[in-house]
């Protein structure tokens, strides 16, 4: 038992993934599957095209990178395409609503899996109040084109950078709202807005290739020129600390300075992996969720890029007012004010998904980690709509009140951060599972795990170096708070712990470990490492010690700690079908398990 009282006291205690996944059968604290690949693929849609696919290439062109800002949209979905690879694999294991947070407790440990939900929290949190913020922006402008009269008094509480603002407040709540009562009514809503936008980004192409003018695109890397001062990255200071050296815009090095503000766009195809519990067959439908989503994004932005630079130019991009999106603003400068309304429809359709995704996977990760007790698990339960409407309710709650009171749109660079701190660990998760748990089955496997890993880390390192200097202080400030809140509530309410504080005989027995690799104690739990000498004798952890010896069934063990069938996941209320060839009783009723037993004589009831 002493690696027993080890895993208690140890920050670094490992979720082993047969506990993480037993959760989705059975007991209180299960999310309905609503589901499907092409739902999934949605999904990610609904959040990686925003508003900033009218207007980021036009930024970045103008400002960073010239014509070839096709090339840096490029190498940031080169990178998201790494991450992605990480989070297939570790989706296809660990089919779970906490994404990263879940994928790091099972790789790396409590602590790391708490710092990095922490880091998700701020993320998802900050980025649904930025683009609330965003929404009211772009839904007054749209009022103001359309030429929709708005009274004086309602003029100063729309359309607000910071302060009060009803438009931002509006849409959350309504937002919140709709995910508390049920998420069929969100799925639904979310399919109709994202393929509206779609068609709006499908005419926005057509109708700006009509203005292609190939000399726009030359010369495709203008010459590089200093870089403004108030736009001074962590990168910066350190090559000029190293070398005295000025940081450039355009160029080659503007090239590459364009990408991770690009990547920015991208994020979201993550938030695919929360949706994990909900769907049918998830370790082979999420992996073809995530990769088809970011693909389709990646075509899409691509495509606005080229033909928005082809359209105006950069001596057209000088021109272009810089206040509202650009894209509209290059269609009124070519003469087509009706495909600027257009932009304006698409623009607040494009911001109302995302902000929906947004709460969707906040409200998912809360959820998660209060039901491993590391936030309040009350917050784990779910209501008569069969959804975490606590979770849903915090989580909105929340960002309304910070979309409120906090000059939020300065914080945007915080949620990139954020998003890349996680792509780190779930990067490195994979190359860590890999050799800690080589028998788990792996619908979807990494090509070339440690070389593709190892490249993913490397360019994510990058693009956290090129956010600039603030905002790695506030995020640093962040997660000492953070560390403080675990150190305070979250070690000592663990569910781990307690499960482990609990005598043996009144434990849950878990599904058992296959045997380890030779010179690993059998039975020793993933993430435990054995104590000099030779293994302790008795039976087994989870079983009384008066329990006499179990006999050993001739069946063989299983290949993989997961049963048949396992991920086939059908609604509750379905009936299960009946061989008319079984003459035992009736099989268990959803909720609960059947599986061979171990050799070792447990079983799972």
């Amino acid at each position: 038992m002493t690696w027993d009282i080890r895993m208690r006291t140890n920050m670094f205690r490992r979720l082993p993934v047969e506990q993480a996944t037993g959760r989705l059968y059975g007991g209180r604290h299960r999310l309905r599957v609503v589901y499907r690949t092409r739902d999934l693929v949605v999904l990610g849609l609904g959040v990686m095209i925003g508003s900033g696919i009218f207007k980021i290439a036009g930024e970045q062109a103008a400002g960073t990178a010239g014509p070839a800002v096709l090339v840096s949209f490029l190498i940031a979905g080169f990178v998201c395409l790494l991450a992605a690879l990480a989070y297939a694999e570790l989706s296809s294991i660990i089919p779970v609503a906490g994404s990263a947070y879940s994928f790091s407790y099972v790789a790396f440990g409590e602590v790391w899996a708490w710092v990095v939900g922490w880091a998700l929290l701020m993320e998802l949190l900050l980025a649904a109040s930025v683009l609330a913020r965003v929404w009211s922006l772009y839904a007054t402008q749209a009022l103001h084109d359309f030429g929709v009269a708005v009274p004086s008094w309602l003029g100063d509480l729309i359309g607000q950078e910071k302060g009060p603002d009803l438009f931002a407040f509006g849409i959350l709540l309504l937002l919140v709202l709709m995910l508390a009562t049920g998420s069929r009514l969100g799925l639904r809503t979310l399919w109709f807005m994202v393929m509206a936008k779609v068609v709006v980004i499908g005419l926005v192409i057509v109708v700006a290739l009509t203005y292609f003018e190939p000399g726009n695109l030359t010369p495709l890397v203008p010459p590089a020129q200093p870089a403004p001062e108030d736009g001074r990255t962590v990168l910066d200071a350190l090559l000029g600390a190293l070398g005295g050296g000025t940081p450039h815009v355009f160029g080659v090095w503007g090239v590459l300075a364009a990408a991770p503000a690009i990547a920015f766009a991208y994020i979201g195809f993550d938030l695919i992996a929360t949706a994990s519990e909900e769907t049918d067959d998830a370790p082979r439908k999420v992996p073809r969720g995530i990769i088809t989503a970011l693909v389709s994004a990646v075509v899409l932005y691509a495509a606005v890029a080229v033909a928005f630079v082809a359209m105006v130019g950069m001596d057209g991009l000088a021109r272009l007012d810089r206040g509202g999106l650009l894209l509209a603003a290059a269609f009124d400068a070519a003469g087509s004010g009706a495909m600027a309304r257009i932009v304006d429809v698409g623009a607040v359709l494009a911001l109302t998904t995302v902000t929906l995704v947004l709460l969707i996977s906040l409200t998912r990760v809360i959820f998660s980690m209060s039901r491993d007790g590391l936030l309040p698990r009350p917050l784990a339960g779910m209501s008569r709509y069969r959804v975490p409407s606590r979770a849903t309710l915090l989580a909105g709650g929340a960002a309304i009140v910070m979309s409120q009171t906090v000059d939020v749109l300065t914080l945007e660079q915080l949620v990139v951060l954020g998003t890349l701190f996680a792509f780190l660990f779930v990067a490195a998760a994979v190359p860590t599972l890999r050799r800690a748990r080589p028998d788990l089955h792996r619908p979807f496997r990494v090509p070339a795990a440690h070389l593709t890993a190892a490249v993913t880390m490397a360019a994510i390192g990058w693009l956290m170096l090129n956010l600039n200097v603030r905002t790695w202080v506030y995020f640093a400030v962040w997660m000492l708070v953070g560390l403080l809140l675990y150190l305070v509530y979250g070690r000592r309410k663990s569910e781990l712990k307690l499960l482990l504080d609990a005598p043996p005989a009144d434990r849950p027995v878990l599904d058992a470990p296959p045997p380890g690799p030779p010179g690993r104690p059998a039975g020793l739990p993933p993430g435990v490492e054995p104590l000099d000498g030779p293994p302790p004798v008795g039976p087994p952890v989870g079983q009384p010690l008066s329990a006499p010896p179990p006999p050993r069934p001739p069946v063989p063990a299983p290949e993989s700690p997961y049963p048949t069938g396992r991920y086939s996941m059908r609604r509750p209320d379905a009936p299960r079908p009946r061989d008319p060839r079984r003459t035992s009783p009736d099989p268990p009723a959803d909720g609960e398990r059947e599986e061979p037993p171990h050799p070792g004589g447990r079983h799972r009831r």
